[in-house]
């Protein structure tokens, strides 16, 4: 299936609220593992839920860094 996936990682820095948001249209079955395969070689948890219209957003914990990614069908 063809996604359009967000990464929105969330910045960790004092008084700076901004977050760095990332676009990109990807193909893959399984939204969780595509995230778990992109951040390989890291202490990596991962939890998925589904939304509306196919939608499926997927939050990761990347070596204390969280990380959301949101897939959206195209």
């Amino acid at each position: 299936m063809e996604y359009e996936m967000v990464r929105e990682i969330q910045n960790q820095c004092p008084n700076n609220q901004m977050r760095d948001i990332f676009f990109e249209e990807v193909e893959t079955d399984d939204p969780a593992q595509y995230v778990r395969d992109f951040l390989k070689g890291r202490a990596v948890s991962v939890s998925a839920e589904n939304g509306i219209n196919g939608a499926v957003t997927v939050y990761a914990d990347c070596d204390g860094l969280i990380q959301k990614f949101v897939f959206t069908p195209i």
